[in-house]
């Protein structure tokens, strides 16, 4: 009996080092949850290994945070880490990951608030004394993180998810980034006041703080979306632009092959009346390179072109090119949503090859540029290939990477220095450089 009352006692009277080995296990119970509401509502894919390395590399910074950092630095500490291991883990956005840390910890501050009170009435003693016996540390913490865990059962079963989003312009995505900072300084300065001072807060002012901190996160999720619809408002319409000028030259083309249509037959005939067999060959070949372009034009649709990104920098170089006369084969046989790079880095290693594809190209007698987007499953990796006709056939395949380095004397020379820095930052991609005497080829290569 006197152990069972020594371990009564130990657990209902102040005991800090026994407090703080009972706040151990709780913090990989707190991980867990968090991890779970947030995953679930911004229906992030993760595995197990994922969520397993979360929960320990976050468990295991709280705690050293804990017991190292004094408050409320440690807060601080806490949350920049929570993102960079949402990121790193998850593979996300800065911006998701922001949204994934502020939806649990709101709850979590909101909860904590709510206890404070209920120990206040109930118990009549100070919330901080509370928290530093044994017995009500495990209670109030358990109690907290088992409501948590009940909120993200019942936005399971109603399948809640935010809506998704994607910043792409650099400006909005600098502002976005100093309103996460904001958010940042924000959330650790009410957690420090919920822990510290949430005893000497008349009831009024806790209210006042937690409607602040609502209204702070609901303006600030209302603005990253409504940005970033109106970013993908803009990609459409500039999309639908493109793609309406494509539907022009290709309604051209075919009022142009229709109405001629008597007069080609009328010419295959004469051939095939002389039996000059090596004629209509010739008279074919180039009767197929017209009927080659207008499936160019067909192939240069969003729904074939899958990404907005994408299609709007291959529209934009393709009437580039139409423009110079240079005649563009296109052929995508790719899920460009699946590529295996983010998008952005794409879209820039597209848009230089393109440009310097056209460059050389505008020079030759026979313009043609080849694009080829495609997969090698065989070698488990996704390709780009550029290929064009080139005048000089003296190139430096290795010197054009070098920064400054350029064949035109106004140019500064920094596309495929650009590229570069992207492939040295990616251990997935490389970059294959080589020509003959027709082609200049370029081969983007993306492991998986």
């Amino acid at each position: 009996m006197e152990i069972f009352q020594t371990i009564w006692t130990a657990l209902t009277t102040q005991n800090e080092v026994l407090t703080n080995i009972i706040g151990i296990p709780t913090v990989f119970i707190e991980a867990y949850v968090s991890m779970s509401l947030f995953t679930l509502i911004l229906n992030i894919s993760s595995d197990k290994n994922k969520k397993l390395l979360y929960i320990i590399a976050m468990s295991i910074t709280s705690i050293i945070s804990k017991y190292l950092i004094p408050p409320p630095y440690n807060a601080y500490i806490n949350i920049i880490v929570t993102i960079i291991y949402i990121i790193l883990i998850f593979k996300v956005n800065l911006f998701k990951a922001f949204i994934a840390l502020l939806f649990p910890t709101i709850i979590t501050v909101v909860l904590e608030t709510i206890l404070s009170k209920v120990y206040i009435m109930i118990f009549h003693f100070d919330y901080l004394l509370a928290m530093n016996i044994p017995i009500h540390r495990l209670i109030g913490t358990l109690s907290m993180y088992f409501t948590e865990y009940c909120i993200y059962l019942l936005l399971k079963y109603f399948k809640y998810k935010i809506p998704s989003f994607d910043i792409q312009s650099r400006k909005k995505k600098i502002l976005l980034a100093l309103n996460i900072i904001l958010g940042i300084i924000l959330i650790a300065t009410q957690l420090y006041i919920t822990y510290f001072y949430i005893d000497a807060l008349p009831f009024f002012i806790t209210i006042l703080n937690m409607l602040s901190l609502f209204a702070y996160i609901i303006f600030s999720m209302y603005t990253i979306f409504t940005v970033s619809k109106l970013e993908k408002t803009s990609i459409s319409l500039e999309e639908s632009q493109l793609y309406n000028k494509t539907l022009e030259i290709l309604q051209d083309n075919t009022k142009a092959f229709r109405h001629d249509f008597t007069n080609i037959l009328l010419g295959m005939i004469g051939y095939m009346e002389k039996d000059d067999m090596e004629g209509l060959k010739k008279y074919h070949n180039q009767l197929l390179e017209d009927i080659k372009q207008v499936n160019n034009l067909t192939t240069l649709s969003p729904k074939l072109v899958n990404n907005p990104g994408v299609y709007n920098v291959l529209a934009t170089k393709y009437h580039k090119a139409d423009n110079l006369g240079i005649k563009i084969n296109l052929e995508v046989f790719l899920d460009l949503n699946d590529l295996r790079m983010k998008i952005y880095e794409f879209t820039r290693i597209l848009g230089i090859l393109m440009d310097n594809a056209i460059e050389a190209t505008s020079e030759c007698e026979e313009k043609i540029v080849n694009v080829s987007i495609r997969k090698n499953s065989r070698k488990h990796m996704q390709l780009l290939v550029i290929e064009n006709t080139y005048k000089n056939k003296d190139i430096d395949t290795e010197k054009i990477y070098e920064k400054g380095y350029s064949t035109k004397s106004n140019n500064t020379g920094l596309g495929l220095w650009e590229v570069r820095q992207i492939l040295k930052k990616n251990n997935n991609l490389n970059l294959f450089t080589s020509k003959n005497n027709k082609y200049f080829s370029q081969q983007l290569e993306i492991y998986y």
